[in-house]
């Protein structure tokens, strides 16, 4: 099941070179971790990317806005993934987390990115 959600997650935003990295994974645990990881970090980048280009279009009243947006997102996304980082779910629940944590970010740097199209 987990390794489910890691395969729909691909479709959103992630690139080729993660695909690839979890398919040479062969469902190794530690190698699948190692490919969420790497993809999470050029994922964070690219959503840091976009919030920056973002906020210089943004009037101050609406930078506010957005900066609070994105704090809250961020307690959301850290407290969404720890919940499915469940003690009692064995390895699968650590991906499970780790990629919560991965499409999370993929999708919120592509809504940032489009929301500077749209200003």
């Amino acid at each position: 099941m987990c390794f489910a959600q890691v395969v729909f997650a691909q479709d959103k935003d992630l690139r080729k070179q993660y695909t690839d990295c979890l398919d040479k994974s062969n469902g190794v645990t530690s190698e699948m971790l190692d490919c969420i990881g790497i993809e999470t970090k050029y994922q964070d980048e690219r959503l840091n990317k976009a919030y920056k280009a973002l906020i210089p279009l943004l009037s101050e009243a609406r930078k506010k806005e957005l900066q609070e947006a994105q704090r809250l997102w961020i307690k959301y996304r850290d407290a969404n993934s720890r919940f499915y980082a469940d003690p009692d779910g064995g390895t699968i629940a650590t991906i499970t987390s780790n990629d919560t944590f991965l499409t999370m970010t993929a999708e919120r740097a592509s809504e940032l990115e489009e929301l500077a199209k749209l200003n």
